[in-house]
């Protein structure tokens, strides 16, 4: 067995929860999987040694780095090159186009770790839930994450009733959240505490919309094949709250 490199005790703890052999869906043999380490792209060995918790470890560990001001350094050149023919994400990210909150950095992953759909406030629709399903269904991501963050555009604008083009439809999603917060005060985006329990409560829509649309993605969390959790990014600290 090579040598690892020098990390954390969680990391080797998690690490070894990671080097589980596997049976993949696509053939009967069983693979050997690689062992989980950070900053290591992901190959499908490893991504096969990933369970939906090690998943949700790996992106919480990420984050407390990410907002600690010690995110890792990663070679992206070399990244390119080795999956340049492959991907083998681990988790899935549903966030909003916010320009504040790009999971990638602000869960500190690299290329070929996550797929991310990103739309304005973070809502769900049928496109969506189709990438969904291909990420965990055909690609073998381990978690879903729906991510929503603090000052949030969208939900200011939904507080508001805004009415924009396109936009309005988009808004009309989030409109189930608003009438759902009862936080005192008064209804607009001028209540900061108001905005960001809609925040929280259109997470919580956006969670349980992927469970009532997605009977694939339902039944493969029941049986324990992936999660799906959602989240919220201060975009005053980086930290993430799950």
């Amino acid at each position: 067995m090579r040598s690892l490199p020098f990390i954390r005790p969680t990391a080797i703890a998690l690490m070894l929860a990671c080097s589980l052999s596997y049976a993949s869906d696509d053939h009967s043999d069983t693979i050997k999987t690689e062992r989980y380490a950070v900053g290591k792209t992901m190959s499908k060995s490893i991504q096969a040694g990933i369970t939906p918790d090690a998943a949700l470890e790996i992106l919480k560990n990420g984050n407390i780095r990410f907002a600690a001001g010690k995110s890792i350094k990663r070679d992206y050149k070399k990244q390119v090159m080795q999956t340049g023919l492959g991907q083998y994400p681990f988790a899935s990210v549903v966030s909003c186009i916010d320009s504040r909150s790009a999971p990638e950095l602000v869960f500190n992953q690299g290329i070929g770790d996550l797929f991310v759909a990103r739309v304005a406030g973070n809502v769900i629709n049928e496109d969506i839930l189709g990438s969904l399903e291909y990420a965990a269904k055909a690609a073998g991501s381990k978690v879903i994450v729906v991510l929503g963050h603090s000052q949030c555009g969208a939900i200011k604008g939904a507080c508001d009733a805004v009415q924009l083009g396109n936009l309005t439809g988009l808004l009309d999603k989030i409109k189930p959240a608003v009438d759902a917060t009862k936080t005192a005060g008064e209804r607009s985006s001028k209540n900061h505490e108001f905005v960001q329990d809609v925040a929280h409560e259109n997470v919580q829509n956006s969670v349980q919309k992927i469970r009532d649309m997605s009977p694939l993605l339902k039944e493969m969390e029941e049986q324990g094949k992936i999660k799906i959790v959602g989240a919220m990014y201060d975009v005053g600290t980086g930290k993430v709250d799950w």
